[in-house]
């Protein structure tokens, strides 16, 4: 782990001056911990593993560096590749996070004044426009596996020029069952190159990633900062009223901008409904919905034109929203990992943001799990003119069977689940 003293500057990090000024223009005060930790070390060449909360600016601790190197490599006249190769690939497990991560280095490398080309390509959109794009190569690709590998197929794209390698949310990817497509793209990119990992979670999967493809990195664990910024609070309701105690907190509290998980796709268009007959208009995120949509859904969602947005885990990575308010969990996500992912999008960049949780006595035992996964305790609350009938309660956590294993974690499944991302 690192221990040494964070810059106090943008400056002392030792970056050009192109992106400086960029830094400047974009009121960039001082850097984030895990920027200030990791980007000397990666401007100096060396592979990198770390762990940092969602919103603590990630993107820039490897896109910063990674248009220095390439303007750096431009600028010293060294041979540079002709033909539709990469030189900095950056692997991600969504569309959502795929299109974001673009825009942000394209928006870093403003004053490169067209040097630098980034390109991300991604699912649910034309392959034919994307293969136009990567006509004559790319200096930097933002993709997802699967994507990635239909253009290689079409052979639209070379890796084995690649010289660095960014895995962003490298656990997500794993945990959808992005394994052996990115055990094909690691054995397309060149063994000599840097490797940088990023990951919230560290699970079995992701330690065996590194130790096989990291070369002594430096380590940085910073999941605990600023996790005074995000309020968490969980509260039991009687079984059947979670939409009424959800509607009753939307109302009570003039909530803009509430981010609303829920486990399936069908369930969003569910909950809408019923919201709607409560008079609270919201609109849903999924995977059946066109790239389009979504796209056009989550701008709308960014720029306050829709109070209530109702999702599924497809919206727990990627999404950035300043200053966002609240995120509820209407339904408890499968995989404890998930749950500081879906919070995660409220509070961060060291803002305040509150998370709840609504669990009715199915969800008391999964919900102890993800405390105990999460090393965290929640004080459980109850909301006013919706008191548990503790009786009741009672006679029904009597009742309940041990669940059985839900769809779509076996090996199977997690293709079919992946596909829809």
């Amino acid at each position: 782990m690192t221990t040494t003293t964070a810059p106090a500057n943008f400056t002392e990090l030792g970056l050009i001056s192109p992106l400086l000024a960029r830094l400047t223009e974009l009121e960039y005060q001082q850097p984030t911990p895990i920027q200030a930790q990791a980007i000397p070390s990666v401007l100096a060449g060396r592979d990198l593993i770390a762990g940092a909360n969602t919103g603590s600016g990630k993107t820039a601790t490897f896109a910063l560096p990674l248009l220095q190197q390439i303007a750096e490599l431009q600028s010293s006249k060294a041979q540079v590749s002709k033909g539709n190769f990469v030189t900095g690939l950056v692997l991600v497990p969504t569309r959502e996070l795929a299109k974001q991560v673009a825009d942000s280095i394209k928006s870093y490398a403003v004053h490169f004044n067209g040097a630098i080309k980034t390109v991300s390509v991604f699912g649910g959109v034309s392959v034919n426009t994307q293969m136009l794009a990567l006509r004559g190569g790319a200096d930097i690709l933002v993709a997802t596996p699967g994507r990635l590998l239909d253009l290689i197929s079409s052979n639209a794209v070379k890796l084995d020029k690649v010289k660095t390698l960014v895995l962003d949310e490298a656990d997500r990817m794993l945990s959808l069952g992005f394994t052996e497509e990115l055990a094909e793209l690691l054995a397309l990119v060149p063994k000599q190159k840097q490797t940088l990992l990023f990951s919230a979670t560290f699970p079995e999967e992701v330690q065996t990633l590194t130790q096989a493809l990291l070369n002594n990195p430096v380590e940085i664990q910073l999941q605990s900062a600023d996790a005074s910024t995000l309020v968490q609070r969980v509260f039991t309701v009687n079984k059947g009223e979670k939409t009424s105690v959800l509607a009753h907190l939307i109302q009570e509290n003039q909530w803009r901008q509430a981010l609303i998980f829920v486990n399936a796709k069908n369930a969003c268009n569910h909950l809408a409904d019923k919201l709607a007959k409560r008079g609270i208009a919201a609109e849903v995120f999924h995977g059946d919905k066109g790239q389009g949509a979504r796209t056009r859904v989550l701008e709308a969602f960014k720029a306050g034109e829709i109070d209530v947005l109702i999702a599924t885990d497809i919206a727990a990575r990627g999404l950035d929203i300043e200053k966002l308010p609240v995120v509820i969990n209407f339904d408890l996500p499968r995989s404890p990992a998930d749950y500081m992912h879906r919070i995660g999008r409220s509070g961060r960049a060291g803002e305040v943001g509150l998370a709840l949780s609504l669990i009715d006595y199915e969800d008391y035992h999964h919900f102890k799990i993800i405390e105990k996964k999460n090393k965290i305790r929640l004080e459980r609350e109850q909301v006013e003119g919706f008191e548990v009938n503790e009786e009741i309660t009672e006679a029904l956590l009597a009742s309940i069977k041990p669940v059985a294993k839900p769809e779509g974690t076996g090996k199977k499944n997690k293709k079919k689940y992946k596909d829809n991302w």
